[in-house]
Order: structure tokens, then C-alpha cells, then sequence
């Protein structure tokens, strides 16, 4: 999984830790590509991926052979110098390479490290490999999602790499704390499949209290009626929520349906629930006609939920978001200007947190990183050599080795 970790240590790294990124040249960050072809290579394609720039920036970045004696020899030495391990590897993969906890703890006895292997370290999947995608349909999601008479619905994002991502930020300040107080590192076994259930947490409780989860609504609601996303004019689409009786006399008033209003059939949830198909329709053949914003406002003003649905595309330009100052832009290498999101916390009243460096190049700071590392006398052989880019195309991200906020936090960390 080339998210979940890389985004986890990007909300440290974003919050002021030193992170160094360890990538081998064989089997690079796989959000720079695995195109095998020579001119991927000689036109430095690997390094033009804006996903890789968004989710490692502030990072350093190293490259290391880990199968090779001098490679893990060279992260053991990192290790004691860091607050933290993150690793985004299969179960399996870094017990094979000698580089476990219990062999890194021997470097650094308090070492807080987390593994987070699709099913976690235990159970009888825990050596199942899986992606974002894949972990959606573990969790039940793709069941309960769309229309009643669809198939599993997958939303094709993917939900399982950031939302396990997040909770591994969480789970590393959690650990740091507690080595804080006691002095102890830990292990942290995160199961990315398992931080996916409160998504679903509605329909196992059903499922618990009543024998049955209940059925499918699509983009409708169990007890917010009529509720849906409606067609305005040009690309716009609108989402529209009565949340109870209130807002409905107020929804019939914004659309000019005062028949609607006066029905006694419709004056409850219940009532409408049976006609969902026709308010949907009274509804759509108003909006159809609007500006998406312009209905928006028309429906808050009369005090009903709704809101203009966002194209990804248009949100450099939200309002909202260039008053807060959200979009930085960056500089970077082979990619150019572009603009960075900020992380979405920030001291109250001050403005974001800076992107103070761009994600690094493959290997950018093997000098400054491990040049220290390297004992006297020992040759470069651990190092990734960019003689191997060639040879490169896995999907496998090494650990990423958060390390200490100068001058303030509490020491070093790595991914």
C-alpha cells in the first residue's frame, strides 16, 4: 500500500517532525510508477507524480537496499537515533530481512514502531495482502452502499489507505505519549481493514439490535425525507436534505409547491416516505432550472440543508478555501509549480502549517542522511545507486523513520 503510510507520517511530518523516507532504487514508492520502459527513465517520469509530491512533502528522502548486509546495517544506525518506525510492508516482509521489531528494538530499546499490514499481525489472514479498494469490500461498505436492487457498490476510493494512514498518526503520538511517561516503547499492530468498520458501525449495530441491517437507500435517508442529489443547470448538482416537518414547509415554500405544503398526507416523514418518488421529481423539476449555488442559497434562506455539490477540479478556486489560505504553492523539480493542500488543522486564528520542503527527489539525501550513518570506512554498497533505477518497478515502500522536531519534540521517527 503506497498511501496509508506515506499520508501517515506526512501528518507528522506536517506538524514539524523530521521524517526521512526510505525508498530502495529496485522497488521505489509506487506512486512514482513501475513503468519498466527506457524512456520512463531517461525523462524522469518517476518524479513527475504529483499523488507522490502531495503525500511526502516535508520529508527527506534516502534510498536503501535492505536485502544487502551494508543496506540494513545502515537503517539499524538510523534507528537509534529514532522516536519511531513506520512500516507500510506485508506482515511477513520485514521479519525476512532481519528487521523486525525485536531486531530494531535492539538498536533502540524504547523504539515505538507500527506495522500495519492489511488484517493486522494475527488471525488466520494475516499474511493476505490486499489494497484500499479490496480492504472496502472487508469491511462490509460495498454491501450497504447504492441502490437495493444493485450489486456491492465500491466507491472506488479507496477509503482503506487514508483512513488506515490517519489512525496510524493517531496510534504513533498515542505511543509517544505513553513513552513519555514510562519510558516504554511498543509494537502497534494496526489492521487497516479494522479502522474501516466505523464507517459501517451502523449496520452491524442494526444488524446486532434487530437481526437485520436494514435496507439500502442510495443517496436516500431512514429518516430525513425526501432526501437526494438533484440536477441543476450547466454540470451543477445540488444536495437537499428535509430534515424534519419544519423544513419541509420551508422546502415547499423555497420550490413555489404550496400544494405540497397543504397536502396533510405529506405534513410527516412517514407520509412522504410513501410518495419519495414523486417529491424527488417536484424537487428535480425545480432545481433543474437553477444555478447549483443560487438554489443553495434560495434553500438555506428558508431553512432547509442543502448544498451545491464540488467538482474536485473547481476547488482551487473555492472561495472558502483560497480565504484560508489552503492552496500553497510549491516548487519542485521535474514537476514544476503546483499547488499543495494544507493540512486541514491549524492553531486557531493563525494561518496553515507551511510546506516548508517539496516531496524529495529518489535518493536526494543519501549525503546529509547517511553520510552520518555510515561507519568509517564503510562504502556506499547499502545505498541505492541510481545505476538501478532501470531495474526498478515494485510496489514496495520501506519505512518511513520520523525524527525528532528540532529543538522541541521529543527525538526521531522513521517510515
Amino acid at each position: 500500500m503506497g498511501w496509508a503510510g506515506p499520508l501517515c507520517t506526512r501528518q507528522l511530518a506536517d506538524l514539524g517532525a523530521e521524517v526521512v523516507k526510505v525508498e530502495a532504487c529496485q522497488y521505489p514508492d509506487w506512486w512514482r510508477g513501475v513503468d519498466p520502459r527506457p524512456a520512463f527513465f531517461a525523462e524522469r517520469q518517476y518524479e513527475k507524480d504529483l499523488r507522490f509530491g502531495v503525500l511526502n512533502r516535508n520529508k527527506a528522502g534516502i534510498t536503501l537496499d535492505l536485502s544487502r548486509p551494508e543496506g540494513a546495517a545502515l537503517l539499524k544506525r538510523l534507528v537509534r537515533e529514532a522516536d519511531a518506525v513506520v512500516e507500510n510492508y506485508a506482515r511477513e516482509v520485514l521479519p525476512k530481512l532481519g528487521l523486525d521489531y525485536p531486531a530494531l528494538a535492539a538498536e533502540r530499546p524504547d523504539l515505538v514502531m507500527v506495522s500495519m499490514p492489511a488484517f493486522g499481525g494475527s488471525g488466520p489472514w494475516r499474511d493476505a495482502r490486499a489494497y484500499g479498494s479490496t480492504l472496502e469490500h472487508a469491511s462490509g461498505l460495498p454491501s450497504v452502499s447504492g441502490q437495493a436492487d444493485w450489486p456491492p457498490t465500491t466507491n472506488q476510493l479507496a477509503y482503506g489507505d487514508p483512513i488506515g494512514g490517519l489512525n496510524a498518526a493517531a496510534a504513533v503520538l498515542t505511543a509517544l505519549l505513553h513513552r513519555r511517561e514510562t519510558g516504554e516503547g511498543q509494537h502497534i499492530d494496526l489492521a487497516q481493514v479494522e479502522c474501516m468498520f466505523p464507517l459501517v458501525a451502523p449496520w452491524i449495530l442494526a444488524q446486532s439490535a434487530t437481526g437485520s441491517p436494514g435496507p439500502r437507500r442510495g443517496n436516500r435517508h431512514a429518516s430525513m425525507v425526501p432526501q437526494g442529489c438533484f440536477p441543476c443547470t450547466g454540470e451543477g448538482w445540488i444536495a437537499i436534505s428535509v430534515a424534519d416537518d419544519a423544513a419541509w414547509a420551508g422546502l415547499c415554500r423555497a420550490i413555489g409547491r404550496a400544494d405540497l405544503d397543504a397536502d396533510p398526507a405529506l405534513a410527516t416523514a412517514g407520509g412522504r416516505r410513501a410518495r419519495e418518488a414523486e417529491l424527488d421529481a417536484a424537487i428535480a423539476a425545480w432545481t433543474a432550472g437553477r444555478d447549483a449555488d443560487a438554489a443553495m442559497a434560495a434553500l438555506q434562506a428558508a431553512g432547509v440543508a442543502a448544498g451545491a455539490v464540488r467538482w474536485p477540479t473547481g476547488l482551487v478556486r473555492d472561495p472558502q478555501l483560497v480565504a484560508r489560505g489552503f492552496w500553497q504553492p510549491v516548487e519542485r523539480a521535474w514537476l514544476g509549480q503546483h499547488d499543495q493542500p494544507s493540512a486541514p488543522f491549524r492553531e486557531a486564528g493563525q494561518g496553515p502549517f507551511p510546506v516548508r520542503r517539496p516531496a524529495p527527489l529518489l535518493g536526494e539525501d543519501n549525503a546529509a542522511v547517511l553520510g552520518a550513518a555510515r561507519a568509517p570506512g564503510q562504502g556506499a554498497g547499502g545505498a541505492g545507486r541510481r545505476r538501478h533505477h532501470r531495474h526498478g518497478g515494485g510496489a514496495g515502500l520501506a519505512e518511513e523513520v520520523p525524527r525528532r522536531r528540532a529543538m522541541t519534540a521529543p527525538g526521531r521517527k522513521q517510515e
